[in-house]
C-alpha cells in the first residue's frame, strides 16, 4: 500500500500554527533554529522535514508535536494499515505516524476489545462531543455510525462520532482492537 503523502498536510498545519502564534517566518525560524528558506519551502509543501526538524517547529510554535502533521478531523476519518502520514527520524530507524491529537481540555479512556462474528454490538449515543477511535489488531470488524460503517482489517484505525448511535460487528473470528474513548 502507499503511504499518504504527509507534505502537504504539514505544510498546511505549519502555516495554520504558524498564523494563530502571530508569528513571522524569520521569528519561528529562529526559534526553532532552523534556516528561514527551510521553513519557506516547508510551509510551500516542498522538501522533506525529519522528525527533528518538526520537533523543533512544535516546541517553538508551543504545540504538541501533532499539531504540525494532522490534519484537520472529518466526521468519519480511516487510515489503512501502511498509509498513514509517516514521518522519519534522521537519528534513528524510526517513522512516527500520528493518528489522532486529543483536543485541549479533553480526556480520554483506553479499552482493549475482543470481538467474535454474530450479532452486532450496537451502542447508544455517548455524551455529546464524543469521539472513538479503533485500531484492529486480530481479525476484521464493520464499526461506525450506524449506516455508515466502514470494514477495517488488522493495523487500520477508524475516527467517528461516538456521541451517536453506532455498532461493532466482528467479520472473522478472534477479532480484536484498542479503542480509545475521547470525552471533550
Amino acid at each position: 500500500m502507499e503511504r499518504t503523502d504527509p507534505i502537504p498536510l504539514i505544510a498546511r498545519a505549519l502555516r495554520r500554527e504558524r498564523d494563530r502564534a502571530g508569528l513571522s517566518l524569520t521569528e519561528l525560524a529562529r526559534r526553532a533554529g532552523i534556516a528561514k528558506s527551510t521553513l519557506s519551502q516547508l510551509e510551500s509543501g516542498n522538501g522533506n522535514p525529519s522528525v527533528e526538524t518538526l520537533w523543533a517547529l512544535a516546541v517553538a510554535l508551543d504545540v504538541p508535536f501533532s499539531r504540525v502533521v494532522d490534519p484537520q478531523p472529518a466526521p468519519i476519518r480511516v487510515i489503512r494499515a501502511g498509509t498513514g502520514p509517516a514521518i522519519p527520524s534522521l537519528e534513528a530507524p524510526f517513522n512516527a505516524t500520528v493518528l489522532s491529537t486529543c483536543p485541549p481540555g479533553a480526556r480520554r479512556d483506553l479499552h482493549v476489545i475482543a470481538l467474535e462474528p454474530g450479532a452486532a454490538r450496537v451502542a447508544e449515543s455517548h455524551i455529546p462531543g464524543t469521539v472513538e477511535h479503533l485500531v484492529i489488531t486480530a481479525g476484521r470488524v464493520r464499526c461506525g455510525p450506524v449506516n455508515e460503517e466502514v470494514e477495517l482489517d488488522v493495523g487500520d484505525y477508524a475516527c467517528f462520532p461516538g456521541d451517536v448511535p453506532h455498532s461493532y460487528t466482528a467479520l472473522a473470528s478472534g477479532s480484536a482492537g484498542v479503542l480509545v474513548m475521547e470525552y471533550v
